[in-house]
């Protein structure tokens, strides 16, 4: 999408002012990662969660955005998370961190994400919950980020990665206070429906024949 090319510093900048917010969506992530692995984020951004979570390649469709997380460190390629350059069966995990609700066919993006993980090789989506407070929030003051954003309930998300051949096997959630009143880093819930941050790991599964 042009506006992450035009406005990559401001984008950027975000995480610097919203260090608690940023650190607690990073510690959602994270617990639900594998500890170890190949992994990949699709929408890597200015790659600050990779950084963060330890994820040393990445993808995105903004070239600006690209520069300054090749800086800190990732292995970037210029894919579209619905057409990946990767092989067939190259990653242990991937990561789509508040990416979903950017990409023109999220399925796909999905698919495409099946398609790059080994057999038993787990995806996960994070992102901003349609019908929480800050999902509600964003929804109707739109942003020069979130203008063209399309959100997804929980249920919504989790027929997603069914679709696309995964099996769900846990879930998270952070940002369960209200923006302003979170003043350190929050400590990731099981489940859903407090937290405006929700995070979902899902295991791939046996194509069926």
């Amino acid at each position: 999408m042009k506006v992450f090319d035009e406005y990559y510093q401001e984008y950027d900048r975000w995480y610097e002012k919203n260090n608690f917010l940023y650190l607690s969506e990073a510690a959602a992530v994270e617990m639900a990662m594998p500890k170890k692995g190949r992994g990949i984020e699709i929408g890597v951004g200015t790659g600050r969660f990779a950084m963060q979570l330890g994820i040393k390649e990445g993808c995105d469709i903004s070239k600006n955005m690209l520069k300054i997380a090749a800086s800190r460190g990732i292995r970037t390629r210029a894919d579209a998370a619905e057409k990946l350059s990767y092989k067939n069966e190259s990653f242990d995990f991937a990561v789509f961190i508040v990416t979903l609700c950017f990409v023109k066919n999220p399925l796909k993006a999905l698919k495409e994400a099946y398609r790059v993980l080994k057999p038993g090789a787990s995806v996960i989506t994070a992102v901003i919950e349609k019908n929480s407070r800050l999902g509600r929030k964003y929804r109707k003051k739109k942003s020069v980020f979130y203008k063209n954003a399309v959100f997804f309930s929980v249920s919504e998300l989790r027929t997603l990665i069914k679709n696309a051949g995964f099996e769900v096997t846990s879930m998270y959630q952070t940002l369960y206070r209200g923006r302003d009143k979170i003043q350190d880093v929050q400590k990731p819930l099981p489940g859903s429906g407090l937290g405006s941050f929700v995070v979902i790991s899902a295991k791939k599964q046996e194509a069926v024949q």
